[in-house]
C-alpha cells in the first residue's frame, strides 16, 4: 500500500497536467492570431460579388447609417463572433437573397467581415 504522500503528489501532478493541457488548449484557440491572408482575400471577393449590392463592404464614414449595415458596422457589434457570423451566413433570413453559402465560404466571408474589426 502506498503512503498517503505519494498519492497527494502523484494526484496533484495529475491535476497540473491536465491544468496545463487545458490552458495551453485555450491559448491555442484564443491567441488572437489574425485571419489567414488568402481566406480574408477570398471573403473580400465573395463579399463584392454577392453582398455589396445591398451593404457597403468596407468601412464607410463614420455616422452614416445604412440598412442594411455595412460589414464593418457588423463587426464591430460585441455580440460578433466568426462563429456567429457563419450561423447567420448558413440561416435563411426574409430580408435578404436565399444564396446557397458553401462552408469553405462562410468561412472566407466570416473571416473578411471579421478582419474590419475596430480596434478602439
Amino acid at each position: 500500500m502506498l503512503n498517503r504522500y505519494v498519492v497527494w503528489r502523484r494526484a496533484l501532478l495529475v491535476v497540473l497536467i491536465v491544468a496545463a493541457a487545458l490552458f495551453l488548449l485555450r491559448l491555442h484557440q484564443a491567441n488572437g492570431a489574425e485571419q489567414p491572408a488568402e481566406s480574408v482575400a477570398a471573403g473580400h471577393r465573395l463579399a463584392e460579388a454577392w453582398c455589396m449590392e445591398c451593404h457597403a463592404i468596407g468601412p464607410i464614414i463614420t455616422g452614416v447609417k445604412k440598412v442594411p449595415p455595412d460589414f464593418a458596422a457588423v463587426a464591430d457589434r460585441p455580440s460578433t463572433t466568426t462563429l456567429s457570423l457563419k450561423v447567420f451566413l448558413k440561416t435563411n433570413h426574409p430580408t435578404m437573397p436565399n444564396i446557397i453559402i458553401g462552408p469553405s465560404e462562410a468561412d472566407d466571408l466570416a473571416n473578411y467581415i471579421m478582419s474590419l474589426k475596430r480596434d478602439y
